[in-house]
């Protein structure tokens, strides 16, 4: 053999063996992958399973609805309706965003804008582009088929009787919370509990199937306020109509239940529109009948009297001697507007006399009208709950001057809320029982307190009658059919450096029907502007309005129909004899 076959032969071996090496090497990769593959979808096919489902199922959120809000007779006040959310994957979403425009347009955003919070937050994979868009808005988004652009059920509030309940019943905020009102005090009743469930998604993040529900959505319980929502919108359009012909700053009125201690109407002016989030502003939405608190002026002067009676100093007969038409306590001189001379407690009432209010308030323990005050309610919060309430201002009496006891009397040093002071008067209205108040609807009535005697409660009752009829200063509160307890009410307003000389509140407060009261209501009117500015002009004729309506809405039977002449009862019996 010549050495070149001998090397030709050795070549040969050499690339055969070379060939053999490779295919050995690749058949064992081979097995190993034919082993491995049997092992997994075979052996341990669940491991595949488990990361399908890492990447295909996803836990989301069944979101709950608050419950209903009613008033007492079931008319809807704050209700949940369905709205999507659109909400984004940056990651899944980055490939598209050419589509931003073409989203941001049905999204009614701009698109810079929307493109900048995308590329933002491309470390995320979830981003909120548009919250509560109503469900046709949803379903062009979907029909668009962008990966990682997913929408969300939620549910948005919506009131329908708008502004005219607006500071009772509150709002709540984007995440359906309650931020005001009967939505911030009930919460945790209207508040629902989200559920979750499992779904399985496609590779564009877009949901393909329900797989199971892990915890259903516990929605939220109903609530029925005390409020009649008849009666609101009178007193809402009643209150609107005399701010606008007074030109007042603001103004508020409360009508309770004497019977029962519940809210049937509260309203305010100015007011706002919960439905519309741009009027948000705590100047607007702010209940002023539970939260503004003012110097009640004379329609304190029935709580003064009370007192006087139940001191045991006075009966209602009782004569005060008023002359010379002023008294000096300290350094202040208190006058009526001119001298009524010797008077009884009716007439201080229904002549709004300062100077025998304030006879009857100094001739009294310090202690002794403090206790009857507390007693009615001053200085304290009402048990209404509503957030952000005033308790008002009551001094204690040990820091009394003479001088603060003087001004008591007649309304000023001291300061309630519409709604103390409704309550008190509805405590006179109660034969001298004072119930919690409610801002709910009662099943039946809570137990009351007694915060005077019957005897007293009666008697102050009847000086009111003569408050509103000829001769009083309150005659302008009357009410056709009915008899009326009331109290008028004028009082400066406290400015820097004392009191203003030109800016007044004007007060109404009274009990209908007198003989057998079911309705306490106050009325609030807040610096009228013009020649009218008492109370007597302002607020009485605003709660004449209130109580006539209210009152035939209610069906309470009339107690001061006309006396039937009996002449007249002749003549129609004749006619009718005649005409048979």
């Amino acid at each position: 053999m010549t050495r070149g076959a001998e090397t030709k032969q050795k070549t040969a071996r050499r690339f055969v063996g070379r060939v053999t090496l490779v295919l050995a090497f690749f058949s064992l990769v081979a097995a190993s992958l034919v082993a491995r593959a049997v092992h997994l979808q075979v052996l341990d096919k669940d491991f595949l399973n488990q990361q399908a489902d890492t990447r295909h199922l996803r836990t989301e959120e069944i979101s709950a609805h608050r419950g209903t809000i009613t008033d007492r007779n079931g008319e809807p006040l704050a209700i949940s309706t369905p709205v999507d959310s659109v909400w984004a994957n940056p990651k899944v979403f980055a490939p598209a965003v050419d589509s931003v425009p073409e989203l941001a347009g049905i999204l009614g955003v701009d698109p810079q804008m929307l493109m900048g919070r995308v590329t933002r937050s491309m470390d995320k994979e979830f981003l909120y582009l548009k919250r509560h868009l109503n469900p046709a808005q949803a379903q062009q988004v979907l029909a668009l088929k962008l990966p990682g652009i997913n929408v969300k059920r939620e549910y948005r509030r919506y009131y329908p009787a708008s502004e005219v309940t607006g500071h009772l019943v509150g709002f709540t905020n984007i995440d359906d919370e309650g931020q005001e009102g009967l939505e911030l005090a009930f919460n945790h009743w209207l508040a629902g509990e989200s559920g979750a469930k499992r779904v399985l998604k496609d590779r564009l993040g877009r949901s393909i199937e329900n797989v199971e529900s892990i915890s259903p959505p516990h929605h939220g319980k109903d609530l029925q306020a005390s409020i009649d929502l008849r009666l609101q919108y009178l007193a809402y359009r009643t209150l609107k109509s005399a701010i606008k012909s007074h030109d007042a700053r603001s103004g508020s009125i409360v009508v309770l239940d004497v019977k029962t201690g519940e809210v049937l109407a509260m309203v305010n002016q100015p007011t706002y529109n919960p439905n519309d989030r741009s009027q948000f502003a705590a100047e607007r939405y702010r209940n002023r009948a539970i939260t503004d608190i003012f110097e009640p002026g004379s329609s304190i002067k029935p709580l003064v009297v009370a007192a006087a009676l139940e001191s045991g100093q006075y009966r209602p007969s009782s004569i005060v001697d008023t002359a010379p038409g002023y008294v000096t306590v300290g350094p202040k001189t208190i006058e009526d507007s001119r001298n009524l001379g010797r008077i009884s407690l009716t007439t201080i009432l229904a002549r709004s006399s300062n100077v025998g209010v304030t006879m009857l308030a100094m001739n009294l323990q310090a202690d002794q009208l403090w206790d009857t005050m507390t007693q009615f309610g001053l200085g304290s919060l009402t048990t209404s709950g509503f957030p952000g309430e005033s308790a008002g201002m009551l001094t204690h009496f040990s820091h009394w001057q003479p001088i603060s006891q003087a001004t008591l009397a007649y309304g000023y040093g001291v300061s309630v809320t519409p709604l103390q002071l409704a309550q008190a008067y509805s405590a006179i209205g109660a034969d001298g029982n004072m119930r919690p108040v409610s801002l709910v609807a009662l099943d039946r009535p809570n137990d009351a307190e007694r915060v005077i005697t019957k005897d007293t409660a009666v008697a102050v009752r009847r000086m009111l009658e003569e408050v509103v009829r000829p001769g009083g200063t309150g005659t302008k509160a009357s009410v056709d059919g009915y008899r009326i307890a009331g109290k008028t009410g004028t009082a400066w307003k406290f400015a820097s450096g004392g009191y203003s000389q030109d800016k007044y509140i004007s007060i109404f407060a009274g009990l209908a029907p007198a003989s057998d009261p079911r309705l306490a209501t106050v009325v609030v009117i807040d610096e009228p502007s013009g020649e009218l500015y008492y109370g007597s002009d302002v607020a009485a004729p605003v709660f004449a309005d209130v109580m006539s309506e209210s009152l035939r809405l209610l069906a309470v039977p009339p107690d001061a129909m006309p006396a039937r002449d009996a002449g007249s009862v002749m003549q129609a019996r004749t006619i009718r004899t005649t005409s048979q």
